[in-house]
């Protein structure tokens, strides 16, 4: 059938024969359809004329259907199955949530949630723009204040300098000591053994606020201060040198967990009870979009980092 050929018919012609078959008769449709018998008959009528058969066997009580009129009937159920799932499948897409979100992380955990959230988006949430944007734990919190991103996962610490920042609990992680491979110590090592030796840790290679990351923090709360030659927020950085025997690395977990560890060995440190929290962080003096929203879900419903494979 052309489309214009479909102008011959009237969706309510089917409906009311597709009644009258369903509830045993012509009253019985109208009163389920609140019309008329008058107006149900005129339709089931309307609809024999246009396709030039007998629907009905009119001298049977309850009327009964034709052969042509029991051909028409599963196509006339097609029909008006077909008209439903369209009209759902409409107002789903006018609820379906739209917009663009730019989601900032560190390395690491951009490297852990990244692959996720963009599956997962895709397929609950295609009409959302996934913009990732990637950067040091500072400068995810200057992005937010700035509004260059609408949500970001970093670490709690260091303390954020803006109150317009809030933050939900994300996981939590160790912190790890990062070995050369052929280092033979001992399956761990403590926080004591660790400042005698030339340290590379997380942070900045600058005096920016590097007192508040943890891994500082754990040596000023052991009373300890550590030699620590060098800083740095890229992982691979932080093995390379490891594994050329230059520093001992102390480093979140997830970092190593993430990174190409060859010819590096992990090692726990034994009397650090406390680790880095991870959190997802917004500005909480603006409103969320549905689509920010939906991201935020997103990146709360994600399985955490799996960090089994340190247990020494």
């Amino acid at each position: 059938m052309k489309a214009n050929e479909a102008y011959r018919y009237r969706l309510d012609w089917f409906v009311s024969f597709v009644s009258v078959v369903e509830h045993g008769g012509f009253s019985a449709a109208a009163h389920a359809l609140y019309r008329s018998q008058s107006r149900i008959s005129t339709h089931v009528a309307e609809l024999e004329r246009a396709l030039g058969v007998r629907l009905f066997d009119r001298s049977q009580h309850p009327v009964a259907l034709t052969a042509d009129g029991r051909a028409l009937l599963s196509h006339a159920r097609g029909i008006l199955r077909h008209l439903q799932a369209a009209t759902e499948e409409a107002g789903h897409a006018a609820q379906r949530v739209r917009g663009r979100v730019r989601l900032g992380a560190y390395p690491s955990a951009a490297a852990h949630l990244f692959p996720f959230l963009f599956e997962c988006s895709a397929q609950r949430f295609p009409g959302i723009e996934l913009v990732p944007w990637e950067g040091a734990t500072l400068e995810l919190e200057a992005a937010l204040i700035s509004g260059d991103v609408d949500l970001a996962i970093r670490p709690v610490l260091p303390v954020t300098a803006s109150e317009t920042l809030t933050f939900q609990p994300l996981w939590r992680e160790p912190l790890v000591a990062v070995v050369p491979g052929g280092d033979s110590s001992a399956g761990a090592l403590r926080l004591a053994e660790l400042a005698a030796k030339p340290l590379i840790t997380i942070g900045e290679n600058t005096d920016r606020a590097n007192d508040h990351f943890e891994a500082n923090l754990v040596f000023e709360q052991a009373g300890l201060v550590p030699n620590v030659i060098f800083r740095t927020n890229q992982p691979q950085t932080l093995v390379a040198l490891v594994r050329k025997g230059i520093a001992v690395g102390v480093t979140n977990a997830l970092a190593m967990v993430m990174a190409n560890t060859a010819g590096v060995r992990l090692v726990p440190i034994s009397d650090v009870t406390q680790g880095r929290e991870v959190a997802l962080w917004w500005r909480k003096d603006r409103t969320p979009t549905k689509a920010q929203e939906a991201i935020q879900t997103l990146v709360t419903e994600a399985p955490p980092p799996d960090f089994t494979q340190l247990t020494p």
